[in-house]
């Protein structure tokens, strides 16, 4: 008989065959490496907070799909967490607090603007509005309207509501909670005042569907049509992925929506008053009001740390000669401590400027790093670097032939810059190289690139990691990670839906986003609390097969001596489970599931798991095969776990 240590590398690889990387970890599920051997990962709570007045979402504590969280606390100590979603904008103070809409507004109607009509019977209501420019999904807030004069009172009108349909430009309905009567024959008076919010963008990247995509024209989708031979646009033009870019300006903040305009929330002298953020424009209010330089649109904003320049990067050029159209390679930055001065004729001494880079079709992104600016193209990376006039940035070509595949698939941790392309991981550590990996095959192999502007990075500095969220092939929403230990220099994998992630010190753990609008804290606990109850986490790690023998005679295993410690559990009797997967050859399945009724009770080749305790001193089984594998994992509450070297003791059982 031979006892044989179950040792197996740190990290996951699925570059080769389950038999080729023998001595390796193959699959796993919310498991993570520490010290060299394999632990689940911590659970997670949700945040109690919920939208603060305005219309109630259906579910969750917010509207819509988050792409961005920002943290940062002003000088009244608020902790406060920006929370973009592809609906609205919101900003939290402290842990728990409620989520209060910062959303901008695109317009506010003249009174009398807005007219309504209701129908006998029916809580839809019709509204006019000429050139409100409304989209399904959009959000709009009516005041000082008088009620129909029957069920359809003021109270119910002078509220927050979400656009249902749009017929024309001027014509949209809404839907109210009461139907209308017969007495409802009124149109909201003279005084009726409508405050539009941008407009909403997608949870989902769409490219144009159905007839009229393609070069062929035809009718679009809402109100519009294009003529024969003329191409439609994407389904919803308007209504396209919608992400975030924001950065601090001291209490305040600097955000943008991808192919927006720039906004700016100040922060209010009464720390409990969360005013909407407002356009930069030369129409808007003090202190708002910027020149006439101000992009208009932009695809990428933030404010650089040490020189202190609003940087705007993909915006339109109010010189050129249609100063509307988006140029997505050029860069434009404000006076420094000035985020309203834009005019690069004021260069001279306020050091506002524009510069356009040459590598690429697009600006995708920004980072800020601790001595520059990372700015990534579609093709390329480049430094940007403060040095003062008369240039004031230089732009230096750090890589070309290089890809990125979203806004949000970058993230810099311990000045060392990691992000997901479209092929491969990249790492900028002065110099950008590729960053070798050993699910670089799995994970680009199962991933949706249409949707790649859904990825998001996130870092888990306590645990050393860098995680990536993407959508696996078949799947137009988040619901793979992979991560990359860059302290172990360990790679592995699972399935969670996180839309957005951030490591944020002054929330002491780190702050996700999960579908169904909700704020989720790792490391916190050992279950999924965005339920309640809170539930199992469902984790894994599983060997990849090793020869019980040579490869040519059968093994039998008849006992495994398990090494695994509790630590962290908080439930009375912590169990995981161990699952010996025996193959007869590597082309074969493994052995029939633990199920009496295919199998009996001297079938040795089928797969078998067995429970596991904290003083559990050994696992009597009755496994035999050439090959097996090792899993292990756990499904119940209050389970934490590490596994150390368990072994199996193994005995020849010829060849047949």
């Amino acid at each position: 008989m031979t006892l044989k240590a179950l040792k197996f590398r740190p990290g996951v690889s699925r570059e080769n065959t389950t038999l080729t990387e023998e001595g390796r970890w193959f699959e796993s599920d919310k498991v993570r490496f520490k010290s060299g051997t394999p632990q689940k990962i911590g659970g997670w709570e949700k945040d109690s907070g919920t939208q603060a007045g305005g219309l109630a979402p259906a579910t969750g504590s917010y509207w819509g799909v988050a792409r961005a969280l920002w943290n940062w606390a002003n000088l009244s100590g608020y902790n406060l967490l920006a929370v973009g979603t592809n609906l609205k904008y919101y900003i939290q103070n402290t842990v728990g607090g409620a989520f209060n809409d910062i959303t901008p507004l695109k317009e506010t109607t003249a009174a009398g603007a807005a007219t309504f009509a209701a129908t006998d019977g029916s809580n839809i209501i019709t509204v006019t509005d000429a050139g409100s420019n409304t989209q399904a999904g959009d959000f709009v807030t009516f005041s000082a309207a008088v009620g129909l004069g029957g069920n359809i009172t003021a109270g119910i009108l002078n509220t927050e509501h979400r656009v249902a349909t749009t017929t024309s430009s001027s014509v949209y309905t809404i839907v109210v909670g009461v139907n209308a009567n017969a007495s409802d024959v009124g149109n909201g008076g003279a005084g009726t005042v409508a405050k539009y919010q941008i407009s909403t963008g997608s949870d989902i990247y769409t490219v144009g569907v159905g007839w009229g995509a393609g070069g062929w024209g035809g009718i679009t989708t809402g109100y519009a049509s294009t003529g024969w031979g003329v191409a439609s646009p994407a389904i919803g033009v308007d209504v396209q992925l919608r992400t975030w870019s924001q950065s601090n300006w001291g209490e305040d903040l600097i955000f943008n929506d991808r192919g927006g305009a720039l906004y700016y929330w100040k922060n209010n002298a009464n720390p409990t008053i969360f005013d909407r953020a407002v356009v930069l424009s030369p129409a808007s209010p003090a202190p708002f009001t910027s020149d006439t330089y101000c992009p208009e649109i932009c695809n990428f904003v933030q404010v650089t740390d040490q020189s202190r320049f609003a940087v705007a990067y993909g915006v339109n050029d109010p010189d050129a000669a249609d100063p509307n159209q988006q140029d997505p390679m050029l860069i434009r930055w404000s006076a420094q401590n000035d985020y309203t001065i834009w005019d690069p004729l004021d260069g001279a001494t306020t050091q506002a400027g524009f510069f356009r880079l040459t590598r690429g079709s697009e600006i995708i992104c920004a980072q800020q790093t601790r001595q520059e600016v990372l700015v990534f193209t579609d093709a390329a990376v480049y430094s940007q670097q403060y040095q003062g006039l008369p240039f004031v940035f230089n732009f230096q070509l750090l890589a070309d032939n290089t890809s990125i595949a979203g806004p949000n698939a970058v993230i810099t941790v311990h000045d060392m810059t990691y992000w997901m392309g479209v092929d491969k991981f990249y790492v900028y550590n002065g110099r950008v190289q590729t960053l070798p990996s050993d699910l670089r095959t799995y994970v680009f192999q199962d991933i949706n690139l249409s949707q790649q502007f859904q990825i998001t990075a996130g870092v888990n500095d306590a645990f050393s990691e860098v995680w990536w969220f993407y959508c696996s092939a078949n799947s137009t929403t988040i619901d793979k990670y992979v991560v990359y230990n860059y302290l172990e220099n360990v790679w592995y994998y699972g399935s969670m839906a996180r839309t957005a992630w951030l490591d944020a010190p002054l929330r002491d753990v780190p702050v996700a986003a999960g579908y169904g609008s909700q704020i989720l804290y790792h490391e916190t606990g050992n279950d999924d609390g965005s339920v309640n109850p809170p539930a199992a986490i469902d984790c894994f790690i599983q060997s990849a097969d090793f020869n019980l023998e040579d490869g040519d005679s059968f093994g039998y295993v008849w006992r495994i001596i398990p090494d695994l410690t509790f630590d962290g559990s908080n439930a009375p009797f912590p169990t995981a489970n161990f699952t010996i997967r025996p193959r007869q050859f590597p082309g074969t399945n493994y052995g029939t599931a633990n199920n009496p009724a295919v199998q009996s009770a001297n079938n040795y080749l089928s797969q078998r798991t067995y429970n596991v305790q904290q003083f559990t001193p050994q696992v009597n089984v009755r496994i035999r095969g050439r090959q097996m594998a090792l899993r292990v994992g756990s499904d119940t509450t209050g389970v934490a776990w590490q596994l150390g070297t368990p072994t199996a003791d193994i005995k020849p059982s010829g060849r047949r």
